[in-house]
């Protein structure tokens, strides 16, 4: 079983379109219905649905340490800064990341891109 993606609404659709394009499993919170949710509430909702959130807010980051401090599982996050990393970058690491990963190993975690 591979990593499944929950992308948040301001990851840039060429990242999402390179992860389909590879057959990884993405899916946006636009298409599910969830644009302009809070963002503790779409952690909530990426861990309902198993899949490891992918941003680049500096809000998902203070969520993810508050909720390590706080003992308050989620399934994971992955950060890339927007100017510190290139869309093709972005594609490749979630890529790997997403064959070699288990739900499970990303668990409580925060993953910061470039790898």
């Amino acid at each position: 079983m591979s990593l499944a993606f929950y992308m948040d609404e301001q990851v840039p659709k060429p990242v999402t379109l390179g992860l389909r394009q590879r057959k990884v499993d993405v899916l946006t919170v636009q298409e599910d219905g969830r644009t302009g949710t809070p963002d503790p509430i779409i952690l909530d909702r990426a861990t309902e649905l198993k899949r490891v959130i992918f941003s680049q807010d500096d809000d998902f980051l203070a969520e993810a340490h508050r909720r390590q401090e706080e003992d308050i599982s989620f399934l994971g996050v992955i950060y890339a800064h927007q100017r510190n990393v290139s869309i093709g970058d972005c594609v490749r690491d979630l890529e790997l990341i997403s064959k070699v990963n288990e739900p499970e190993d990303c668990a409580n975690r925060v993953i910061y891109l470039p790898l």
